[in-house]
Protein backbone atom coordinates (compact mmCIF):
# COMPACT_ATOMS: atom_id res chain seq x y z
CA UNK A 1 0.00 0.00 0.00
CA UNK A 2 1.20 3.49 -1.00
CA UNK A 3 2.11 5.99 1.69
CA UNK A 4 -0.22 8.74 0.52
CA UNK A 5 -3.62 5.86 0.87
CA UNK A 6 -1.59 4.95 4.27
CA UNK A 7 -1.94 8.68 5.73
CA UNK A 8 -5.52 8.98 3.85
CA UNK A 9 -6.99 6.01 6.09
CA UNK A 10 -4.89 7.14 9.21
CA UNK A 11 -6.25 10.60 9.05
CA UNK A 12 -9.69 9.97 7.97
CA UNK A 13 -9.95 7.74 11.30
CA UNK A 14 -8.87 9.59 13.06
CA UNK A 15 -11.61 12.60 12.03
CA UNK A 16 -13.67 9.90 12.51
CA UNK A 17 -13.59 9.58 15.78
CA UNK A 18 -12.62 12.95 17.02
CA UNK A 19 -15.71 13.72 15.17
CA UNK A 20 -17.86 11.65 16.83
CA UNK A 21 -15.90 13.01 20.58
CA UNK A 22 -16.78 16.15 20.17
CA UNK A 23 -20.50 15.23 19.80
CA UNK A 24 -20.81 12.29 22.23
CA UNK A 25 -19.26 13.83 24.78
CA UNK A 26 -20.40 15.48 28.11
CA UNK A 27 -17.99 17.66 28.79
CA UNK A 28 -18.07 20.91 27.07
CA UNK A 29 -14.24 21.28 27.23
CA UNK A 30 -13.38 18.34 25.87
CA UNK A 31 -15.92 18.63 22.97
CA UNK A 32 -13.77 21.82 21.85
CA UNK A 33 -10.53 19.84 22.20
CA UNK A 34 -11.96 17.05 20.04
CA UNK A 35 -13.43 19.64 17.43
CA UNK A 36 -9.12 21.01 17.34
CA UNK A 37 -8.08 17.61 16.77
CA UNK A 38 -10.67 16.79 14.22
CA UNK A 39 -9.74 20.43 12.04
CA UNK A 40 -6.18 19.26 12.13
CA UNK A 41 -6.83 15.93 10.90
CA UNK A 42 -8.95 17.20 7.83
CA UNK A 43 -6.09 20.00 7.21
CA UNK A 44 -3.75 16.84 7.07
CA UNK A 45 -6.30 15.43 3.85
CA UNK A 46 -6.29 18.92 2.62
CA UNK A 47 -2.13 18.50 2.25
CA UNK A 48 -2.99 15.53 0.66
CA UNK A 49 -5.44 16.83 -2.13
CA UNK A 50 -2.30 19.64 -2.65
CA UNK A 51 -4.63 21.97 -1.15
CA UNK A 52 -1.71 23.86 0.85
CA UNK A 53 -3.29 27.23 1.40
CA UNK A 54 -6.76 25.44 2.63
CA UNK A 55 -4.49 23.36 5.03
CA UNK A 56 -2.50 26.22 6.43
CA UNK A 57 -6.06 28.37 6.68
CA UNK A 58 -7.66 25.31 8.65
CA UNK A 59 -4.79 25.25 11.23
CA UNK A 60 -3.93 28.89 11.71
CA UNK A 61 -7.63 30.25 11.45
CA UNK A 62 -10.03 27.98 12.78
CA UNK A 63 -7.84 25.69 15.10
CA UNK A 64 -4.86 28.83 16.33
CA UNK A 65 -8.26 31.34 16.37
CA UNK A 66 -11.78 30.01 16.50
CA UNK A 67 -11.14 26.63 18.50
CA UNK A 68 -9.17 29.17 21.19
CA UNK A 69 -12.19 31.76 21.41
CA UNK A 70 -15.24 28.69 21.36
CA UNK A 71 -12.98 27.31 24.50
CA UNK A 72 -12.66 30.97 26.21
CA UNK A 73 -16.22 31.36 25.50
CA UNK A 74 -17.01 28.00 26.87
CA UNK A 75 -15.14 28.21 30.12
CA UNK A 76 -16.68 31.65 30.67
CA UNK A 77 -20.04 30.73 30.35
CA UNK A 78 -19.61 27.95 32.60
CA UNK A 79 -22.25 25.70 31.07
CA UNK A 80 -24.03 23.91 33.54
CA UNK A 81 -24.28 20.44 31.81
CA UNK A 82 -26.98 18.48 33.82
CA UNK A 83 -29.56 21.73 33.11
CA UNK A 84 -28.92 20.92 29.55
CA UNK A 85 -29.61 17.36 29.66
CA UNK A 86 -32.86 18.33 31.62
CA UNK A 87 -34.86 19.19 27.95
CA UNK A 88 -33.22 16.63 25.82
CA UNK A 89 -36.27 13.99 25.68
CA UNK A 90 -38.83 16.86 24.87
CA UNK A 91 -36.65 18.79 22.23
CA UNK A 92 -35.44 14.96 20.70
CA UNK A 93 -38.28 15.08 17.34
CA UNK A 94 -36.95 18.71 16.22
CA UNK A 95 -33.03 17.13 17.03
CA UNK A 96 -34.06 14.13 14.97
CA UNK A 97 -35.77 16.57 12.14
CA UNK A 98 -32.69 18.92 11.84
CA UNK A 99 -30.44 15.80 11.84
CA UNK A 100 -32.32 14.56 8.86
CA UNK A 101 -32.77 17.57 7.08
CA UNK A 102 -28.91 18.06 7.27
CA UNK A 103 -28.06 14.35 6.53
CA UNK A 104 -30.55 13.46 3.44
CA UNK A 105 -28.52 16.13 0.87
CA UNK A 106 -25.08 14.60 2.21
CA UNK A 107 -26.48 11.02 1.41
CA UNK A 108 -28.23 11.95 -1.78
CA UNK A 109 -24.61 13.88 -2.74
CA UNK A 110 -21.95 11.00 -1.44
CA UNK A 111 -23.89 8.12 -0.49
CA UNK A 112 -22.55 4.82 -1.13
CA UNK A 113 -23.61 4.08 -4.73
CA UNK A 114 -21.23 6.97 -5.44
CA UNK A 115 -18.17 5.39 -3.86
CA UNK A 116 -17.06 3.62 -7.09
CA UNK A 117 -13.43 4.40 -7.64
CA UNK A 118 -14.32 5.03 -11.88
CA UNK A 119 -16.87 7.88 -11.09
CA UNK A 120 -13.76 9.74 -9.16
CA UNK A 121 -10.80 9.58 -11.29
CA UNK A 122 -7.57 11.03 -10.27
CA UNK A 123 -7.07 15.10 -10.68
CA UNK A 124 -4.08 15.68 -13.29
CA UNK A 125 -0.97 16.68 -11.52
CA UNK A 126 -0.22 20.32 -11.24
CA UNK A 127 2.76 22.17 -12.52
CA UNK A 128 5.44 24.43 -10.27
CA UNK A 129 3.39 27.50 -11.60
CA UNK A 130 -0.29 26.25 -10.28
CA UNK A 131 -1.46 28.39 -7.39
CA UNK A 132 -4.20 26.65 -5.05
CA UNK A 133 -4.53 30.45 -3.40
CA UNK A 134 -5.10 32.11 -7.08
CA UNK A 135 -7.61 29.34 -8.19
CA UNK A 136 -9.20 29.97 -4.58
CA UNK A 137 -9.74 33.56 -4.94
CA UNK A 138 -11.07 33.33 -8.30
CA UNK A 139 -13.81 30.73 -7.04
CA UNK A 140 -14.71 32.89 -4.10
CA UNK A 141 -14.84 36.44 -5.35
CA UNK A 142 -16.46 35.53 -8.76
CA UNK A 143 -18.19 32.27 -9.38
CA UNK A 144 -19.51 31.80 -5.32
CA UNK A 145 -18.99 35.70 -3.84
CA UNK A 146 -22.72 35.60 -3.09
CA UNK A 147 -22.62 32.45 -0.89
CA UNK A 148 -19.27 33.90 0.48
CA UNK A 149 -20.74 37.21 1.89
CA UNK A 150 -23.90 35.41 3.14
CA UNK A 151 -21.01 33.59 5.12
CA UNK A 152 -19.38 36.56 6.50
CA UNK A 153 -23.57 37.70 7.70
CA UNK A 154 -23.68 34.23 9.43
CA UNK A 155 -20.12 35.22 10.85
CA UNK A 156 -21.13 38.22 12.20
CA UNK A 157 -24.11 37.41 13.46
CA UNK A 158 -22.04 34.48 15.24
CA UNK A 159 -20.00 36.69 17.14
CA UNK A 160 -23.10 38.84 17.94
CA UNK A 161 -24.62 35.96 19.98
CA UNK A 162 -21.49 35.18 21.64
CA UNK A 163 -20.45 38.15 22.97
CA UNK A 164 -24.25 38.47 23.78
CA UNK A 165 -23.65 35.10 25.61
CA UNK A 166 -20.58 35.67 27.15
CA UNK A 167 -22.30 39.17 28.79
CA UNK A 168 -24.71 37.49 31.00
CA UNK A 169 -25.29 38.57 34.62
CA UNK A 170 -25.03 36.09 37.53
CA UNK A 171 -26.85 37.09 40.30
CA UNK A 172 -24.98 35.22 42.92
CA UNK A 173 -21.83 36.82 41.77
CA UNK A 174 -20.95 40.54 43.34
CA UNK A 175 -19.62 42.82 40.57
CA UNK A 176 -18.61 46.53 40.95
CA UNK A 177 -20.18 49.44 39.63
CA UNK A 178 -17.28 52.10 38.71
CA UNK A 179 -19.99 54.95 37.49
CA UNK A 180 -21.86 54.46 41.01
CA UNK A 181 -18.61 54.30 42.53
CA UNK A 182 -17.72 57.68 41.10
CA UNK A 183 -21.05 59.14 42.09
CA UNK A 184 -20.79 58.96 45.93
CA UNK A 185 -20.77 61.98 48.23
CA UNK A 186 -19.11 61.59 51.64
CA UNK A 187 -21.64 62.46 53.32
CA UNK A 188 -23.28 59.47 52.20
CA UNK A 189 -21.03 57.08 53.29
CA UNK A 190 -19.33 58.26 56.28
CA UNK A 191 -21.17 59.24 60.09
CA UNK A 192 -19.62 61.64 62.74
CA UNK A 193 -19.70 59.83 65.97
CA UNK A 194 -18.65 61.07 69.24
CA UNK A 195 -16.59 59.31 72.33
CA UNK A 196 -17.19 59.23 75.66
CA UNK A 197 -14.39 62.19 75.60
CA UNK A 198 -16.66 64.69 73.60
CA UNK A 199 -14.17 64.38 70.47
CA UNK A 200 -15.40 63.70 67.53
CA UNK A 201 -14.34 60.98 64.83
CA UNK A 202 -14.74 59.47 62.16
Amino acid sequence: MHIPAVLFYALAALALVTALGAVGTRHPVHAVLYLAACLVASAGLWLLLEAEFLALVLVLVYVGAVVVLFLFVVMMLDVDAAALRRGFVRHLPLAVLGAALVAWPLLRGVGPWRLDAALWPAPPARGDAYSDTLALAQALFGEHLLAFELAGVLLLVAIVAAIALARHRRRDVKRQDPAAQAAVRPAERLRLLRDLGGERRR
